[in-house]
């Protein structure tokens, strides 16, 4: 399903978001650790205006020892908030099931490396190309990589 642009929406998503991030939380990612056959993430970000902190569950794709978060807010015709704050801060954390928190530095991948991310991204959740399909821009892939 490709993301309305309705405030009420945005505002249930958003409520959803927090009891998804507490299950995930509380059962180190046993509730809440895949979400449509992918697994999940939790990923802390620094509001780049606001200065404050945020979580926000999120798909992930494992690259070797790298985590790729895809930055598609459902087809949506802006980017997500979490993506501006990485782009403006790097430095961050991630909540992994079995893991724990991993110091990661975010950065947006290349042409090149989407090229070769994309099909794979799509293989493991198949949304991601209706999404793209939906909106004008080109959804930003992001690389977490270990610090």
């Amino acid at each position: 399903m490709v993301a309305p642009k309705s405030s009420l929406f945005w505002r249930f998503f958003n409520t959803s978001v927090k009891g998804h991030t507490a299950a995930f939380r509380l059962t180190n990612g046993r509730l809440g650790g895949r979400v449509v056959g992918s697994p999940v993430l939790l990923l802390h970000h620094v509001g780049a205006k606001s200065g404050k902190k945020r979580i926000s569950p999120l798909l992930y794709m494992s690259d070797g020892d790298r985590f790729v978060i895809v930055a598609s807010k459902g087809g949506y015709t802006k980017h997500p908030g979490w993506f501006h704050n990485l782009m403006a801060n790097g430095d961050t954390v991630v909540e992994v099931p079995r893991e724990g928190k991993v110091p990661v530095r975010a950065r947006k991948a290349s042409s090149e490396e989407r090229g070769a991310l994309w099909p794979r991204v799509v293989d493991q959740y198949s949304g991601y190309e209706a999404y793209q399909r939906s909106t004008e821009r080109e959804i930003p892939l992001v690389i977490l990589e270990r610090r």
